[in-house]
C-alpha cells in the first residue's frame, strides 16, 4: 500500500485517495466537436511507461484537495507531493 503525504493532513494510506490520472493528460480542446475516436483515444489509451510519472491524486476521504504526486511506477516510491493548483495543473483529466 502506498503512503501519500498530504500537505494538509499528513501521511495517509492510499485508500483515502482517488487516482486522477496522469498529470500531463489533457481533454480534447473542443469536447463538443471531438469525434468518437478522439474521445476513445483520450479515455482508454495510456502510455504506461516505466519510471517516474506525475499523477493527480485527490484526498477523497480527507481534506478533498487535489495533489500532484511524483511516483516511480516500478518501485511505487513517491518522491514529491504538492498541491495541484500550486503546480499549475488542472484537476480534471
Amino acid at each position: 500500500m502506498l503512503r501519500i503525504h498530504c500537505p494538509w493532513c499528513g501521511a495517509r494510506d492510499e485508500d483515502e485517495f482517488s487516482y486522477g490520472g496522469p498529470a500531463q493528460r489533457r481533454r480534447p480542446a473542443d469536447p463538443a466537436q471531438a469525434s468518437d475516436a478522439a474521445w476513445a483515444e483520450h479515455l482508454f489509451t495510456r502510455d504506461n511507461a516505466r519510471g517516474v510519472a506525475l499523477e493527480r491524486w485527490r484526498h477523497t476521504f480527507g481534506c478533498r484537495q487535489w495533489l500532484l504526486c511524483e511516483r516511480n511506477t516500478q518501485s511505487h516510491e513517491i518522491t514529491r507531493v504538492e498541491p495541484l493548483a500550486a503546480a499549475g495543473v488542472r484537476p480534471a483529466a
